[in-house]
């Protein structure tokens, strides 16, 4: 193969029909076949053969979508920590998942050295890491991740009409995103450190690719006045957004994923490792095209219509890489 396609997807609460959620909600069964008709359609749009997933309450719903998609019909697909009341992250791909790993709590150095401030020690939605095989003897490592949203975290008693409760509440949300980003960071730190394995940071982040909690999450590149060695050592341990790669090759820039209260954000990100990277000589491939799916989205400040409960609050971002012809000296674990 010497291509592939790469891809993240927020489904908006795939879910069984008649099974309550965040309390008293429920998806018709009407509704449910809508979702999967649509969502099936889009993946097919974004043709990736391998798709990260936010917000799934059930591993059955999820199989009974990637059956229904063309591309993805005969795909292995992967649930983090299913509880079938809260939403998960998952994956599907038609390549072999040679390994996976749920990550539930953060890497135990943070825990011990901001509990006293954060009071934070696990992610609100669990890490799914898999390690796929993308062509004979080349793997890369997938992360999927949901962070925390900007949603105000509010105590009994505060609401938002209240502007110190609501600040409150944002800033509780804003913390917990970036302990999330923090401790993300240290676990797919192992991943890259002196390692040669390809490796893609995907998912619903809920934050531009400029805010903190992104730059956590890809590290800082190393200032140009740096020597090469050092530079060589920050590099080896940076993640960069596709989004960035296109847009050096573009003259156009029309990147983002959800519509909130008249703002287009992009939320949701793919990030990779020098591996897939063309300025690196070491390559073993590179970003080629970046494409998103939101024609579908809608500003509600200035249509009347609404975004149907069967589609995606967020749009699809998908990635192709293209492989090098050669192996380059990569090693593959």
């Amino acid at each position: 193969m010497d291509s592939f396609r790469i891809g993240t997807f927020n489904l908006f609460n795939l879910i069984l029909p008649d099974v309550p959620y965040y309390g008293r909600q429920v998806c018709s069964p009407d509704s449910y076949e809508r979702k999967l008709g649509w969502t099936a359609a889009q993946l097919d749009k974004m043709q990736a053969e391998i798709v990260g997933f936010q917000e799934i309450f059930h591993a059955q719903a999820l199989q009974t979508l990637v059956r229904r998609s063309h591309v993805l019909r005969d795909a292995q697909y992967l649930v983090a920590a299913e509880t079938g009341d809260l939403p998960r992250v998952g994956l599907a791909t038609t390549f072999p998942i040679r390994r996976h790993e749920v990550i539930s709590d953060f890497p135990n150095a943070l825990k011990l050295e901001d509990e006293s401030l954060l009071g934070i020690t696990s992610f609100s939605r669990p890490i799914l890491k898999a390690e796929v095989e993308v062509r004979p003897g080349l793997r890369i490592v997938v992360f999927v991740a949901h962070l925390k949203s900007k949603r105000p975290a509010l105590l009994n008693g505060e609401t938002r009409d209240n502007p110190v409760h609501l600040a409150r509440g944002q800033a509780r949300s804003l913390i917990r995103r970036a302990a999330e980003a923090t401790a993300l960071r240290e676990v797919v730190m192992t991943e890259l450190r002196d390692r040669e394995t390809p490796v893609v940071l995907l998912g619903d982040v809920n934050d531009s690719g400029l805010a903190v909690t992104s730059r956590i999450l890809s590290g800082e590149p190393p200032h140009r006045r740096f020597p090469m060695d050092v530079k060589q050592r920050i590099w080896d341990t940076l993640l960069y957004h596709v989004k960035d790669i296109q847009a050096r090759q573009s003259f156009h820039d029309f990147y983002y994923s959800h519509i909130h209260n008249g703002h287009h954000e992009a939320l949701d990100h793919i990030m990779v490792s020098q591996e897939l990277v063309r300025e690196n000589p070491h390559r073993v491939g590179q970003v080629r095209y970046v494409a998103t799916f939101n024609d579908h989205l809608l500003d509600e400040t200035l249509s009347e219509d609404r975004q149907p409960r069967w589609t995606s609050d967020h749009g699809q971002v998908t990635a192709t890489i293209e492989l090098a012809k050669k192996d380059r000296g990569h090693k593959s674990e």
